[in-house]
């Protein structure tokens, strides 16, 4: 099993302007303004704090690129209209865009594989995984097929997960990484990710519970661990539904404060940075009149919602 290095922490001993200006874009565009002098200038003062990070060029995978495509046909459906270029299969017709309502998108997912992802697919060196709604990733894996909705450069196959374009019993193992949350159909994400799974084939899928609204422009569901369960039990046998260090409520706890804050300015700002847990912990109703509530955007109060409310008709 092969691997390439795409995307990595900025070092002194590492660094590389192109890769740098290609990794940041926000310091790209201050150089090419000239409120910056250049990359190096921005890592020794800003970057090196910041842990910003370093980005090569996509001509390093080119070869592996096309070693695993020529792999990945055979899988491929035959019913399905497909556009073939030189950097992926693309199966994301207009037809599929508008019936699943896929929309163009700037957003950016880069994650690195956990510890038990990663001993999934070396388990599977000799095989296929299908990293079902893969991002963009920072490490190029030549047996792992990376499914997208957005052709990045290390996207492999382009469609979508509710309509997957490969053969039954394709692939060794399957995953979907916070990716059903943002899907419009999960269930049939669900029925299609077991269909091209072998006999015998492992899954590892992780979905949100208690995290607020995020990523791709549609984030449609979360889902308590009954629920995620309920998307597979028909299809396949479950082992194990847990709940590990990386996505204990920790996570939600600071994300859901930090946002909070981020919602709020000035005075409003400093007095709710300075509450103690033990003052959040009354009725609600207590503080629905004060300015840490009152002064929240609208934006902030749907991302960060106990509930939301449908009103409609007929």
């Amino acid at each position: 099993m092969a691997s390439y290095i795409l995307e990595s922490i900025a070092t002194d001993s590492n660094f590389d302007e192109v890769a740098y200006l290609a990794a940041n874009p926000d310091v790209a565009k201050a150089v090419k303004q000239g409120q910056m002098e250049s990359g190096r200038i921005h890592f020794e003062a800003f970057g090196k704090n910041e842990g910003r990070k370093i980005r090569f060029s996509s001509s390093i995978i080119s070869e592996a690129k096309q070693r695993k495509l020529e792999k990945i046909k055979p899988l491929i459906r035959k019913d399905i209209p497909c556009i073939e270029t030189p950097n992926c299969f693309d199966f994301l017709s207009e037809e599929l865009r508008l019936k699943f309502n896929i929309v163009d998108t700037d957003a950016v997912g880069s994650h690195n594989y956990d510890g038990y992802t990663m001993q999934l697919i070396n388990q599977n060196e000799d095989g296929l995984v299908l990293d079902c709604g893969a991002g963009r990733r920072p490490v190029y894996f030549d047996n792992v097929v990376n499914f997208e909705i957005v052709d990045y450069e290390t996207t492999d196959v382009r469609g979508v997960g509710e309509v997957l374009p490969f053969n039954d019993e394709s692939f060794d193992a399957v995953l979907s990484l916070s990716v059903l949350e943002h899907v419009k159909d999960p269930f049939l994400c669900a029925k299609e990710i077991a269909r091209v799974l072998k006999k015998g084939g492992s899954l590892i899928c992780c979905v949100p519970f208690l995290q607020p609204a995020h990523g791709y422009p549609h984030h449609y569901y979360n889902m308590t661990s009954q629920g995620l369960e309920n998307l597979f039990v028909d299809f396949l046998n479950i082992d194990k539904v847990v709940v590990y260090e990386g996505i204990s409520p920790i996570w939600s706890l600071t994300w859901i404060l930090r946002s909070w804050a981020e919602g709020l300015n000035g005075k409003t700002k400093d007095d709710f940075m300075n509450l103690r847990v033990s003052d959040l912990m009354e009725t609600p109703l207590k503080y629905l009149k004060m300015p840490f509530v009152k002064e929240l955007s609208e934006e902030k109060n749907f991302e960060l919602a106990s509930a939301t409310m449908l009103f409609a008709h007929k």
